[in-house]
């Protein structure tokens, strides 16, 4: 009887120290989730900071915005000397060209700009400084995109404002229309944003980041439907550009912008939204899933002395030229 009790004692102990330590692994698990939302929140805080300390000097430094009222003059400009309607429509060329322009300026600020600016950054050691900065890539990652939002945002209003006092320009007739208008930019730019990113920790620098980037770019201003209607081109065209986000930003966009007539134009005759958000929302993930671990790299493989090579070598191209 006493081995028994000593048994069941044992027994006892044992299930207690396993319950303990059971509860200890689920204290720690918890504290460890604990510490992770902690640190998300302060690299969205640190992110979102830096984010307003960009915009800031964007706003000090008119120059840099030259490129994006460029854009907006030359869009008003040939909207002005369109004439004539879509065909088989009673909708004017003109919006359809605008609201195509629209969607074109979202995708070239986070595909075209994003990279430049990061390209930049790394020649000037912003990637080497990361990893003494608090939040390192991800702070680093939600700054650059509180800047292109807001710079994009001003540029779509900026647009669409002067468009409809100018050239009386396309806006949404309806409150579904301003509510798609607010979803497909958003969506729009999640697609290209981190793609962008993705794309800027590549590129070798500076001066072939530009070359390397506005051909492609162009190539889908032309094929994407965003200056004419999709339907005008070739079959083989039209299905290459439907794997791309500009052609989906700009359908999106008309959507939200022109009357239900120019869904004519399209070429499967209608606006086909919920395909609109599956490929913004496809690209989306595949721009995250490339630009954190790209990024990353891109940061480990900088050092000071990368640095010096580099900045010795632009001044020798300076110095040559």
């Amino acid at each position: 009887m006493a081995a028994a009790a000593g048994a069941d004692g044992a027994a006892g102990a044992a299930g207690t120290t396993g319950a303990a330590a059971t509860a200890t692994v689920g204290r720690g698990g918890a504290a460890e989730g604990v510490r992770a939302a902690g640190a998300a929140r302060r690299h969205w805080r640190a992110g979102f900071q830096r984010g307003v300390i960009e915009i800031r000097h964007l706003l000090r430094n008119p120059k840099e915005m030259t490129g994006n009222l460029l854009n907006i003059v030359v869009a008003l400009t040939l909207a002005s000397y369109l004439s004539g309607d879509v065909p088989g429509t009673h909708v004017a060329m003109a919006h359809l060209t605008l609201s195509g322009f629209a969607a074109y300026l979202l995708f070239q600020i986070g595909l075209v700009s994003l990279p430049q600016i990061l390209v930049t950054e790394r020649e000037e050691g912003a990637l080497l400084r990361l990893r003494a900065t608090p939040g390192g890539i991800p702070a680093y990652l939600v700054a650059k995109s509180v800047l292109v939002v807001t710079l994009a945002l001003a540029t779509l209003v900026l647009l669409l404002g002067t468009a409809a006092l100018l050239v009386d320009g396309p806006l949404p007739h309806s409150a579904g229309g301003w509510l798609t208008l607010l979803w497909v930019g958003a969506l729009g730019l999640l697609a290209v944003v981190p793609l962008g990113a993705a794309i800027g920790a590549v590129l070798p620098n500076p001066r072939e980041a530009l070359a390397l980037i506005m051909l492609p770019a162009m190539a889908l201003l032309i094929t994407s439907g965003a200056m004419f209607p999709l339907s005008s081109l070739p079959g083989v065209v039209q299905k290459i550009a439907s794997v791309f986000p500009l052609k989906w930003m700009a359908q999106g966009l008309r959507s939200a912008l022109l009357p239900d007539a120019a869904r004519a134009a399209e070429p499967a005759g209608s606006w086909e939204l919920p395909t609109v958000a599956l490929v913004l929302t496809a690209w989306a993930v595949l721009g995250f899933l490339l630009a954190v671990p790209l990024l990353r790299r891109a940061a480990r493989r900088e050092s000071g002395s990368r640095l010096a090579q580099r900045h010795r070598r632009s001044t020798g191209d300076a110095r040559t030229a």
